[in-house]
C-alpha cells in the first residue's frame, strides 16, 4: 500500500499549479490555495499575535501543555508561505508533542532579504524567554527554508547569549543556499516538487548582496557547537537530500547529539502528507517522540542542577558535639 501512495502522491505533486522559482505573487497565492484547500480539524484553535513585534499564529489542539512551546518556523524558499499556511503540519505536529505551536511569519524576500528571517525569528525566540518560559521547554520545528533558518536562528541565539531550547526538528531543510550539494542535481530527475533552478532564483531574492557562503544563510558552513539535540528528517527523492546529510555531519563534527532520518522514495516535507501516506505519519510520530523525550531530558537535568543548589537544611545546632 506504502508505494501506491507514494506513486500517487508523486504523481500529485508533478501536477500541481506551484512553480516554486516563478512569479512571487503568483507562487504566494497558489502555496496559499493548496495549504488551505484542506480545513484544519474542528479540535484545532488558531489565534493570531505577535511576539517581539513579530507577527505569529499559535495553534492549539486538545491536551496541550501550555507550559510546552514548539517554536515553528514555515518553508517557502524565504519567498512564500506564512505562520497561517503552515497551521496545519503544526497542528499534526503540536498533537503528538502535546505542546502549543507557535508559528512565526518572518518577513519575506525579496521585499525584505536576509537577514531580515533570522532577525525575526530570534526575536520571536526571545519574546518567549522574555515571557519566563524556560529555555528546556522550548522545541524548535522547521520545514524547508524553516529548516535552514531553524539551525541560523539557533546560531544566531547562541551568539547573542540565549540559552538553546530543549530540541530542534527540520524537515527537509534548506541549509545551502549555493545549492552545490551533490543531490541537486543527481535526483533531479525524482524531486517532482522543487528544481535546482527555482531555489537558485529564490535564493538571489533572499540573498540580494549576501554572498550564498554566509553561514547564517547557509548553516552547513556555520559552526554549529554548542546547539541542542537536533533531529533532521529528509526524503531520499529530494534534491535537498544532500542538504539534510551534510548538516548532519557538520553538527557531529561540532559535537552536537544529532540523529539523521532518511526516508526511501518520498519528496519534499513528506511530513506534510500525513493523511495520504503512511510514511509521513510515522515520521511524525518520531518526530514527536524526539522532542518529548528531550524535553524529559533536559526537565530531569534542571531538577538535578536544582538539588545540587540547594544548601545542607541540617540546623547548626545538630552539627554541635
Amino acid at each position: 500500500m506504502s508505494g501506491q501512495q507514494r506513486r500517487a502522491l508523486d504523481e500529485m505533486l508533478r501536477h500541481a499549479p506551484l512553480d516554486v522559482g516563478g512569479d512571487v505573487a503568483e507562487a504566494r497565492a497558489v502555496f496559499h490555495e493548496m495549504m488551505t484547500s484542506i480545513p484544519l480539524p474542528p479540535d484545532v484553535t488558531t489565534a493570531p499575535g505577535h511576539l517581539g513585534g513579530v507577527p505569529v499564529v499559535t495553534v492549539d489542539t486538545p491536551g496541550s501543555d501550555p507550559s510546552r512551546v514548539l517554536l515553528y518556523l514555515h518553508g517557502g524558499a524565504y519567498a512564500i508561505g506564512s505562520a497561517a499556511d503552515a497551521a496545519g503540519l503544526a497542528a499534526d505536529v503540536s498533537r503528538r508533542c502535546g505542546a502549543r505551536a507557535v508559528c512565526v511569519d518572518y518577513r519575506l524576500a525579496p521585499e525584505h532579504p536576509f537577514p531580515a528571517a533570522v532577525e525575526d525569528a530570534v526575536a520571536a525566540y526571545r519574546a518567549l524567554l522574555d515571557q519566563a518560559i524556560p529555555a528546556d521547554r522550548i522545541a524548535f520545528v522547521g520545514e524547508s527554508a524553516g529548516g535552514g533558518l531553524t539551525v541560523a536562528t539557533l546560531v544566531a541565539a547562541r551568539e547573542a547569549g540565549l540559552p538553546q531550547p530543549a530540541s530542534a526538528t527540520v524537515f527537509s531543510p534548506w541549509a545551502d543556499l549555493t545549492v552545490s550539494g551533490a543531490s541537486a542535481t543527481g535526483k533531479a530527475h525524482l524531486d517532482p516538487a522543487l528544481t535546482p533552478e527555482a531555489l537558485r532564483t529564490r535564493a538571489r531574492d533572499y540573498l540580494a548582496r549576501t554572498p550564498g557562503t554566509e553561514p547564517l544563510a547557509s548553516p552547513v558552513l556555520a559552526d554549529l557547537t554548542g546547539l541542542p539535540p537536533l533531529l533532521i528528517q529528509v526524503g531520499s527523492h529530494e534534491i535537498l537530500l544532500d542538504d539534510a546529510v551534510r548538516l548532519a555531519a557538520r553538527a557531529a563534527d561540532h559535537d552536537v547529539h544529532v540523529e539523521l532520518q532518511v526516508w526511501p522514495q518520498v519528496p519534499h516535507v513528506f511530513q506534510a502528507f500525513a493523511a495520504l501516506l503512511d510514511e509521513a505519519d510515522e515520521a511524525l510520530d518520531s518526530a514527536a517522540a524526539f522532542t518529548r523525550t528531550h524535553w524529559s531530558r533536559a526537565a530531569k537535568a534542571a531538577e538535578g542542577t536544582a538539588s545540587d543548589a540547594t544548601p545542607n537544611a541540617t540546623p547548626d545546632a545538630a552539627l554541635q558535639p
